[in-house]
């Protein structure tokens, strides 16, 4: 399956546009720092999960699936950071669609690794 197939690389498209849309509210001195991580993190999490889907073996895509959710956790904490900062509301609808990612991230990795052919 292509990596536009899979639940998880759309859910997690819609929170890169969501952190995009975001971020058009912060303030404009953020742009080249918190802004900018942001940015990396969010487009890093369906980055990983699409480039996983590219390579040979599930073991690959499940490493790369792992990173995604690095980049998921990375992301959560400036979130935190620019709710703290008042920047946005710590209420955001954005940590719900987060939540909803992680979870299918895991719930990936978990399919994978319990699949037969998979060797963890």
């Amino acid at each position: 399956m292509n990596h536009k197939d899979f639940n998880v690389w759309k859910e997690s498209m819609k929170l890169v546009k969501d952190v995009y849309q975001l971020l058009t509210a912060f303030p404009q001195h953020e742009q080249y720092g918190l802004c900018s991580q942001m940015r990396r993190a969010a487009v890093s999490i369906p980055s990983n999960i699409a480039e996983g889907c590219g390579r040979n073996s599930d073991k690959e895509l499940i490493h790369f699936c792992h990173i995604s959710q690095g980049s998921l956790a990375e992301l959560e904490t400036q979130l935190l950071i620019a709710a703290d900062l008042n920047y946005m509301d710590s209420e955001n609808a954005i940590f719900n669609q987060l939540m909803k990612v992680g979870k299918l991230i895991s719930g990936f990795i978990h399919y994978l690794q319990t699949k037969p052919d998979v060797q963890n």
